[in-house]
């Protein structure tokens, strides 16, 4: 008989393991595709079940109801703090044009806002927009969000006018939204402190007589080299960690004005939503009132495109 074998406990793809840096994380513009807005930050409001008709094509339950889980996310709307030029993967200028009040708490803003055309170099290959979220607008927090925006366009020029039209102006979920069907998710998980190495990196227990623990790896390395490697899975944090969730399914967008979702008593630990909304398909990272960046998806499957989702009812226990 054979070696049993196994793939090795855990995973080094992501190292080190430890708190992220920043409740909101950067992402990498340059693999995103699109026209528009290619991102907005919206809020975790709650898991639920929705009631959809099945319309995709050639599916067995083509045409039936079926229940799906869901995930809800609130949407505020989101201003520009700045437009950035890029030249050579370099910023070059950052404009701002805005002063708005609600930034003082998260920074310093300037008492004049600057004119975009009096401003604009002469060379550049890039813009960015530098947006805030309008938080005040929900009923979990006051202070803005900041993030870095990227624009698609076929050229510089035509992403600055994007950027123009824009300006002064609030941006809503449905100025991002247009015909995407599949959205990538990114933001941090629920943290969960100080964990041991069974619940961290998923060992097996040992044997119930164990002379060093059965909670544990059997060995920490070898005696060369005289230290413990970062590949020995052990104690530490979990959670709170930076990640992606790739292709969610849109199953329906709204405004709450329009269609309100809301429980009587709001949503556990959320309260009710007040601005616009956002329905995926699956779960999303992290707990109620985490901050998701939604993206459209660089790398869709022929899966989750294929399918087709009529929104029918939302079942919120």
């Amino acid at each position: 008989m054979g070696a049993p074998k196994r793939p090795r406990w855990s995973s080094l793809q992501y190292w080190p393991r430890k708190r992220a840096s920043y409740i909101l994380p950067s992402a990498n513009w340059k693999v995103v595709k699109g026209t528009g807005l290619l991102g907005f930050v919206v809020y975790k409001a709650a898991m639920a079940s929705a009631i959809v008709k099945d319309e995709t094509p050639m599916s067995m339950t083509k045409g039936k109801k079926m229940v799906v889980p869901v995930t809800i996310l609130e949407a505020p709307n989101t201003k520009i703090y700045s437009v950035r030029f890029y030249h050579l993967g370099q910023v070059i200028k950052d404009v701002v044009v805005s002063n708005d009040k609600d930034l003082k708490r998260v920074l310093r803003v300037s008492k004049e806002s600057k004119n975009i055309d009096n401003e604009t170099p002469k060379v550049f290959d890039d813009v960015r927009l530098i947006t805030y979220t309008l938080a005040k607008q929900t009923g979990i927090k006051k202070a803005p969000d900041l993030i870095e925006i990227a624009i698609g366009a076929n050229s510089a020029q035509e992403k600055l006018a994007i950027a123009k039209s824009f300006i002064g102006k609030e941006i809503t979920l449905k100025d991002f939204v247009g015909k995407v069907e599949l959205f990538d998710t990114r933001g941090l998980t629920k943290g969960k402190g100080l964990v041991g190495a069974i619940k961290r990196h998923g060992l097996t227990l040992k044997a119930h007589k164990s002379e060093k623990g059965v909670r544990r790896p059997g060995s920490l390395g070898p005696w060369h080299p005289a230290r413990v490697t970062f590949r020995t899975p052990m104690a530490g944090q979990l959670g709170m960690f930076t990640r992606i969730n790739y292709n969610n399914k849109l199953v329906t967008v709204g405004n709450i004005q329009e269609k309100d979702i809301n429980k009587g008593t709001g949503f556990k630990h959320y309260g009710k939503i007040k601005t616009s909304y956002i329905v995926l398909q699956g779960s999303v990272q992290g707990p109620v009132k985490r901050q998701i960046i939604l993206t459209p998806s660089f790398r869709p499957t022929k899966i989750q495109a294929k399918k087709k989702f009529e929104f029918q009812e939302l079942i919120v226990l």
